[in-house]
């Protein structure tokens, strides 16, 4: 009788190696650059601040992040617990909040080149977020 227990899918297993060697390495040079970004939030139960690379996009006033790990990874969790994070893309920061997860086959707002990058790896979960209102 074969075991139960089934081994991580090769997206999880790319995305710890991610994690724990790549975004390290690339994530400072990276997230520099146009539609990349760091977002910054902080762990449900730890509280610990942490810092995930993304592929980010505008759309209108909002920012929307490509989920190629799915919206259960840890940083999205962390995001949609909180109610927003802060993201740093080309050297500014943005507080933003009003996560909002959402499926798109279609992808109509995504860059063409890009586009075809993340239907090729199956990536139709995105999650939206909008700027904070200005603090007086």
């Amino acid at each position: 009788m074969a075991p139960t227990t089934s081994a991580p899918t090769a997206r999880r297993r790319l995305a710890r190696f991610n994690r724990a060697v790549a975004n390290r390495v690339v994530a400072p040079v990276l997230t520099r650059l146009p539609g990349f970004g760091t977002v910054l939030h902080r762990g449900r139960k730890s509280g610990r601040p942490y810092g995930t690379p993304v592929k980010v996009f505008r759309a209108g006033n909002a920012y929307v992040i490509s989920l190629p790990y799915g919206p259960r990874s840890d940083w999205v969790r962390n995001v949609l617990a909180a109610g927003g994070c802060d993201l740093v893309t080309r050297g500014h920061r943005v507080r933003l909040t009003e996560p909002r997860l959402y499926v798109d086959r279609v992808q109509a707002g995504i860059p063409a080149p890009i586009r075809a990058v993340l239907k090729r790896i199956g990536c139709f979960d995105f999650v939206e977020l909008r700027p904070a209102p200005a603090r007086r």
